[in-house]
């Protein structure tokens, strides 16, 4: 009498289901590497009309403004009150998440909601656009080195390969285009890779255990007793002028950039995976550049070719690889 396996075959239906979730996860990450690529351009055209610190601090104001309103208005159905949702829970809010998981979110805030932008919107005081994609050059092999820390992902040599000589060439790029030379920018560029990194990691990691919007939102709920008092302080000390541009840059970097596009990527993180997610990010120093001569008037070097059929490759590479 032969021996069956008890373990249970992939159905053709399960593989299916499994190449969706991985297809809308890659679209997911995409989109959010596109709100992303904006970022700088936005922020150039928000520091037209307001100060550093009131670019950064309102922006992360109006951004948990609308993930709070999103967190209230989002919820459980009538039906479902006293069911799903414990009693005394008000129908249309978003339960808080449970503690263990606040420290994550505090790591997300402190990353993503404060320093990133802080340290990004101070290092474009003095530098362009193409010289501060440098960092998101560099974020995805960050981001992989600190996911392979925190969560104990082991991606295999050939994804390594691809993500090192990736980030190389987009590295190369963004520094030739500067001229090369260390500057207090490129320290605030550096710091604000480590940082982004972390809270990439970490929202990643939380995403697998909750909606990946909630997750931003509630890291900029968790700010707001600083980022409140932040921005009014900063918007009686700076200057403010309002322009078309300073007012699109300020609502594309709250809305766009802080909320919608983490949205987006946190759930393109969880559905496929952080390293590989992370990866898609090499893109983004280049559709930055194609902003910068859209929006910015700036100049493209004939090099910008050659290094996104580069970057192309890479991302191929990695895309393919088990992570």
């Amino acid at each position: 009498m032969k021996a069956q396996s008890s373990a249970t075959p992939a159905t053709p239906v399960a593989v299916a289901a499994h190449r969706d979730r991985a297809g809308l996860g890659t679209l997911q990450a995409a989109l959010g590497v596109i709100a992303f690529s904006l970022t700088f351009p936005a922020t150039a055209w928000g520091l037209e009309g307001f100060g550093p610190w009131s670019l950064v601090a309102v922006r992360s104001v109006l951004a948990a403004l609308v993930a709070g309103g999103c967190l209230l208005a989002a919820g459980a159905p009538p039906r479902a009150r006293g069911r799903a949702w414990g009693r005394g829970r008000a129908w249309g809010r978003v339960p808080p998440p449970d503690r263990r998981h606040w420290p994550g979110l505090a790591v997300v805030g402190a990353g993503v909601v404060l320093g990133f932008p802080m340290l990004t919107t101070l290092a474009l005081q003095t530098s362009t656009t193409a010289h501060a994609a440098v960092v998101v050059g560099l974020l995805p092999l960050t981001t992989a080195l600190l996911s392979a820390l925190r969560v104990g992902s082991r991606p295999s040599r050939t994804f390594w390969a691809a993500a090192l000589a990736g980030a190389a060439a987009v590295a190369v790029f963004t520094v030739r285009q500067s001229g090369g030379a260390p500057t207090t920018a490129d320290l605030y560029l550096f710091a604000a890779l480590l940082v982004c990194a972390a809270g990439y990691t970490e929202g990643g990691r939380l995403a697998r255990v909750m909606p990946g919007w909630q997750v931003i939102g509630w890291a900029l709920v968790l700010c707001l007793p600083l980022t409140v008092p932040a921005a009014a302080i900063a918007l009686a000390l700076e200057p403010v002028r309002l322009t078309a541009h300073s007012v699109a840059g300020l609502l594309w970097v709250a809305a766009g950039s802080q909320f919608l596009g983490l949205v987006v990527w946190y759930r393109g993180m969880a559905a496929i995976g952080i390293p590989k997610a992370s990866q898609l990010q090499l893109a983004q120093p280049l559709l930055t550049l194609v902003w910068s001569v859209l929006l910015l008037n700036e100049r493209l070097t004939p090099a910008a070719p050659l290094t996104a059929a580069a970057v192309l490759v890479c991302i191929a590479v990695t895309q393919r690889t088990r992570a």
